[in-house]
């Protein structure tokens, strides 16, 4: 539950640095550079003892780094400039319905009528939210919003294609690496798309903020989630995570000024409903 509250913190964190006039490129580029050490740390740590990556692991190392934190993050980030932290955390909470629906298509899984009945109930309770903050931000809501889903779908497709890898790496070590070729990707967009002198001209306190995004809202969660996997195992995990939309509406409320309407509470409701009954349906 610390690691679901912690991590759903990053958007509110997000929108915070964007109030000091920063962009996603460098709120980004902050938060994987700040983050670094710690990844390259967590692999380095995960590998002890174990043999070199063969040439076929390397390259899908870096596709799901590619894919499952640096492209995620990215547009996630993008997304997170046009619509409020409660909508991001519910679109981003569809996650298991997109691993679904690539494990139909990709490897012909059943997908029965109990799990398309779950997986409405979830998006209906996001198109009751959205359509509430289109009325609020117009068109941008819709960008947004499509910015953020295809985050959701880039981490599904990192999701679908790890399951094999990770049972050889171990699911520390995969993170550490995957996460370590995210930071560099994100590095150097920040230094191909932005000045260099940006860096010294930050306020003070966007680095406070920065330094809270990497460590509190992105490395302890993942240590935090994989330590509970080892104990409670996955399914357990995974249900226990419904409490990061809860934080992220109350965080939003408290820390940002967002507003709590009936429309909200019923669209979260129906997210949850939904993917719960599809995790208890599978």
């Amino acid at each position: 539950m610390a690691g679901a509250i912690a991590f759903s913190g990053k958007a509110i964190v997000a929108k915070l640095l964007y109030r000091h006039g920063l962009d996603a490129v460098t709120v980004l580029g902050l938060r994987m550079l700040l983050a670094l050490p710690f990844f390259v740390a967590m692999a380095w740590w995960a590998g002890r003892g174990k043999p070199a990556l063969g040439a076929a692991d390397r390259r899908m190392v870096l596709l799901l780094g590619f894919s499952g934190y640096y492209l995620a993050s990215y547009l996630d980030f993008l997304g997170l400039q046009y619509i409020s932290a409660s909508l991001e955390r519910l679109i981003l909470y569809l996650n298991p319905t997109l691993v679904l629906a690539l494990g139909a298509l990709l490897f012909r899984q059943r997908v029965t009528l109990r799990q398309l009945a779950a997986i409405a109930l979830s998006y209906a309770g996001v198109a009751l939210v959205f359509g509430q903050e289109l009325g609020a931000q117009g068109p941008h809501a819709a960008l947004g919003t499509v910015l953020v889903f295809g985050s959701a779908v880039s981490y599904a497709v990192y999701l679908a294609f790890s399951g094999e890898i990770v049972q050889r790496l171990g699911a520390l070590r995969l993170v550490g690496l995957a996460s370590t070729v995210a930071c560099l990707l994100c590095i150097g967009q920040f230094l191909l798309l932005r000045p260099l002198g940006l860096v010294a001209e930050l306020p003070a306190a966007a680095w406070s903020l920065s330094l809270l995004n990497a460590t509190a809202c992105t490395v302890a969660p993942v240590l935090m989630v994989m330590m509970a996997i080892e104990r409670i195992g996955p399914a357990l995990t995974a249900q226990t995570g419904m409490v990061g939309p809860l934080s992220t509406l109350a965080m939003g409320i408290v820390f940002l000024g967002e507003p709590f309407t009936a429309s909200i509470a019923a669209g979260t409701l129906l997210v949850l409903l939904g993917i719960w009954l599809l995790a208890r349906w599978r």
